[in-house]
């Protein structure tokens, strides 16, 4: 099936240049201890990182992509990858969505240890082997807690008409300011005429 061949890695690479610098990178520890003399401060970090120190365990890894789901009113159920498991049985499975729905996509998270800067969330669409789509979303910075965080796209709207119609193969990645690569992932996308096709 050509709706299947790989994407070459050359096209994945391709970013937007932003006029950013990342700050240097401090430990969770470090962060903590600065500043212990002004109480304004110390009430802020406390809001942003919590009071108390988060234990984590230090074999995880510190971000954590748990899930993704492509949420749209119209869809008949929810459409939900679980991204903790096999990535790889991912690329087999196929996702749909109907022609001209409105949708949104969440990640679910976890950041277990440090404090990351700058994550973003790229997908590119490819049919038959060409880019026909790329998004960046910056989510943000975040600190260490137990629970999950949750990040919302804004609006999109699937394409119509019968020339779109058909299987898109989607790679996605998590990354951050200091050019870690989180996860990365492929998934199949089929865009059809009704939900039921």
């Amino acid at each position: 099936m050509a709706d299947k061949e790989e994407i070459p890695i050359e096209d994945e690479e391709e970013e937007t240049e932003l006029n950013y610098t990342p700050p240097a990178q401090k430990s969770l520890q470090e962060i903590q201890e600065l500043d212990k003399d002004d109480e304004s401060l110390v009430k802020y970090k406390q809001t942003l990182l919590g009071a108390a120190p988060v234990a984590a365990d230090p074999s995880l890894v510190n971000v954590q992509v748990t899930r993704l789901t492509v949420m749209c009113d119209e869809a008949p159920g929810p459409i939900t990858m679980d991204l903790t498991g096999d990535l790889e049985a991912l690329k087999k499975q196929s996702f749909t969505i109907k022609e001209g729905a409105s949708y949104r996509v969440k990640i679910h998270f976890k950041v277990n240890r440090d404090i990351v800067a700058g994550l973003k969330y790229f997908h590119m669409t490819f049919r038959k082997g060409l880019r026909v789509d790329k998004a960046v979303h910056m989510v943000g910075s975040y600190g260490p807690r137990a629970e999950e965080y949750e990040f919302l796209t804004p609006v999109d709207t699937a394409p119509k008409g019968l020339m779109v119609r058909g299987s898109y193969q989607i790679k996605s990645r998590f990354t951050d300011d200091d050019k870690n690569e989180h996860l990365s992932w492929s998934w199949t996308l089929n865009i059809t005429k009704d939900w039921n096709e």
